[in-house]
């Protein structure tokens, strides 16, 4: 089931890896609708470090996916496809994307979407599925933080960051989190992080010790990957877990194992893109009924720092290459 949808819509291609000035405006066709899908009509799409990762040439998009950047958008559902119950022609929604998000419409897994309130703007919704997904799966499902816990946060300013400081207070949990600045640290604490360490003026290894009176913390979450995983490690509670989720600072760590046996430590690590469909709808379904609830009530919101027209992504990612922003960059359609 369908609206009368146009033929072809806008899309940004990546010409060939590399900087911003690769990504163009361009014109493709309409997806049409799978069984199992439906196709929204975009209002918005976040942008994301993979996006930036892929255009660089350093993320490997998988055989199945679409070759345009995006990985999330919000909008209308504009067509159904068959064996689809849930939606409807017309409802608002946020979804994950298999790439593609970079567009006015996008076809996606009907089970990857969450229904989007009045109450929340298209806009801020684009923001919110790949940092749900990814929190959800790794520092509450891999990492087991439970209320009165306390995790350390790495990036905290980040979009993932702004995203697990607001989970973990809504479950009842405390976050101490790392920023390179007083302002980003500001930025935190106003969003319910326990205590902000600029890492550029004090040891983060210290102040987690302190904060905690040397017993340490129950999770990190980590995005910097390096010379910080050993680090990192010092931060953890016995029985600790360590989940990496992104390697900034590189992808080999040299680590004490003395520690990991005799703290009982537990490291991991994911990637969400690679999981199976099967597993992301699971995640959906899971954030559907722990953490959605919160979104409606208005006590988790993402953090947008800036919305550039989709005809801008390659100024929007000049600003995300500059690191000077904190939160999330959105992309808007004018239909």
């Amino acid at each position: 089931m369908a609206t009368a949808l146009p033929g072809t819509m806008q899309v940004i291609e990546l010409r060939e890896p590399g900087g911003p000035e690769n990504l163009y405006p361009a014109t493709r066709s309409v997806p049409k609708v799978k069984p199992g899908q439906i196709v929204i009509r975009v209002a918005a799409a976040g942008i994301n470090r993979p996006d930036v990762l892929q255009r660089q040439g350093l993320y490997k998009v998988p055989e199945d996916a679409s070759d345009l950047l995006g990985l999330e958008v919000a909008g209308t559902v504009a067509a159904v496809g068959d064996g689809v119950t849930r939606w409807s022609i017309g409802d608002r929604v946020c979804a994950l994307c298999h790439g593609g998000g970079y567009a006015e419409y996008a076809a996606v897994d009907a089970r990857h979407a969450l229904p989007v309130p009045e109450s929340v703007k298209l806009a801020d919704a684009a923001a919110l599925p790949e940092a749900l997904f990814t929190v959800w799966a790794n520092l509450f499902e891999d990492g087991e933080l439970q209320p009165e816990q306390i995790a350390l946060i790495h990036g905290g300013s980040s979009g993932i960051g702004t995203t697990a400081i607001q989970m973990a207070k809504a479950i009842g949990a405390r976050a101490i989190v790392t920023v390179g600045s007083d302002d980003k640290a500001q930025l935190c604490t106003d969003l319910g992080a326990v205590h902000a360490i600029n890492y550029k003026t004090h040891d983060f290894v210290d102040e987690v010790l302190a904060m905690t009176d040397g017993h340490g913390v129950h999770a990190v979450l980590d995005m910097v990957g390096g010379d910080y995983v050993n680090r990192n490690l010092k931060c953890l509670a016995p029985q600790g877990h360590h989940v990496s989720i992104a390697v900034l600072r590189g992808h080999q760590a040299s680590i004490d194992i003395r520690r990991v046996m005799g703290r009982r430590l537990h490291l991991s690590g994911s990637l969400l893109r690679p999981r199976s469909p099967a597993e992301k709808a699971r995640l959906c379904t899971e954030l559907s009924q722990t953490i959605w609830p919160y979104v409606v009530e208005g006590k988790i919101r993402p953090v947008i720092y800036e919305t550039f027209p989709l005809a801008d992504a390659a100024e929007a990612h000049r600003l995300m290459d500059s690191g000077e922003m904190h939160g999330k960059l959105v992309l808007t359609v004018d239909h």
